[in-house]
C-alpha cells in the first residue's frame, strides 16, 4: 500500500512512504487549505502528539480533488505549518479519488470508501489494512477515533 516515493508539501525533498510507515500503524487523511473542516489541522497535530511516541505515524494527503486546496504550494504549507503548528508528514497535493488517485489512495479506496470530502480519515494497521475510515465530519480527536487508533497500536 505504502510502496510510493512522494514528494514532501512545498518542498523538493521526496520521502519514501514504506520506509515511514514500516511496521507502523498509519492515520491518513485527504486534506485541502481551504475548506471549511481545515481547523482539523490542529486535532491532527494534538492525535500526532499523543499517539507517535506509541508508533503512530500520520500522513495528511493535500489534495485539490473538491477543489478547495491552495493554488500555490507555499500559502498551503503556511496554512499548515504557521497557522496549525503542524508537525507531521504533509506530501504535496496529488488525487485521492478516481483513476488517477495516488497509489496510496488507489490501494485505500479499494479497501474502504474514497474520500467524498476532504478531511477523511484511514486508521490502517501495521500490515496495511484499513480498519476504519470516518467522514468529513468526525474530526481526528473524536472518541470514535482515538479508539479505533487504540486497536492498532
Amino acid at each position: 500500500m505504502f510502496d510510493a516515493e512522494m514528494r514532501l508539501l512545498h518542498s523538493s525533498k521526496t520521502v519514501n512512504l514504506c520506509d515511514l510507515v514500516e511496521g507502523k500503524p498509519v492515520l491518513v487523511v485527504n486534506t485541502a487549505s481551504h475548506c471549511g473542516f481545515t481547523p482539523q489541522f490542529k486535532a491532527l497535530e494534538a492525535v500526532h502528539q499523543q499517539y507517535g511516541a506509541q508508533g503512530l505515524v500520520v500522513i495528511g494527503f493535500a489534495s485539490d480533488d473538491f477543489r478547495q486546496e491552495a493554488k500555490d504550494e507555499a500559502e498551503a504549507a503556511a496554512i499548515c505549518y504557521k497557522n496549525y503548528g503542524v508537525s507531521f508528514t504533509m506530501l504535496a497535493p496529488s488525487r485521492v479519488t478516481g483513476d488517477r488517485a495516488n497509489a496510496v489512495f488507489k490501494a485505500i479506496n479499494r479497501q474502504s470508501k474514497q474520500p467524498d470530502w476532504n478531511f477523511n480519515k484511514y486508521v490502517i494497521d501495521k500490515n496495511g489494512a484499513v480498519v476504519q475510515r470516518f467522514g468529513s465530519a468526525t474530526k481526528p480527536d473524536n472518541k470514535k477515533v482515538r479508539d479505533a487508533i487504540g486497536m492498532v497500536l
